[in-house]
């Protein structure tokens, strides 16, 4: 498996990633997901003999706060360690960022996930608990 930061996936490549794990409402405008990874701050992908597996993508200002807007990973290819390790180098490049966050599903399985990487949900979170908002469109 090779994780590169430097190359940008092809539209074709995008899509069949994106439609493996199910995540219709950003195929169904290629344009707009190629803006949208374009326009994101990191994007990390995973390669297993040529063919993207993964991608992690962030928004950021690459100093205070840094939100981890995609984790996907091709499911014949999960349980592989590839979504662990996108994970693992995005957090290392914002090591000094004081605000890492993310939004995902109610799944136990991602919740296992994120805080075997030291996230909290929210309203855990110490000294004080935080309160997390969303508007969806």
């Amino acid at each position: 498996m090779l994780i590169v930061a430097t190359e940008r996936p092809e539209r074709g490549e995008l899509l069949a990633l994106y439609d493996a794990v199910g995540w219709t409402a950003y195929t169904r405008d290629p344009e707009l997901l190629e803006d949208a990874i374009a326009g994101s701050h990191t994007v990390l992908t995973a390669r297993q003999d040529g063919v993207l597996v993964g991608l992690l993508r962030t928004v950021s200002d690459g100093a205070t706060i840094a939100y981890v807007q995609d984790v996907l990973v091709a499911p014949a290819a999960q349980r592989q360690g590839i979504g662990g390790a996108l994970l693992d180098e995005a957090l290392r490049r914002y090591d000094r960022v004081r605000q890492t966050v993310l939004l995902t599903d109610a799944d136990p399985g991602q919740r296992a996930f994120y805080e075997s990487r030291g996230f909290v949900e929210a309203h855990d979170a110490t000294p004080s608990p935080l309160r997390s908002f969303v508007l969806l469109r």
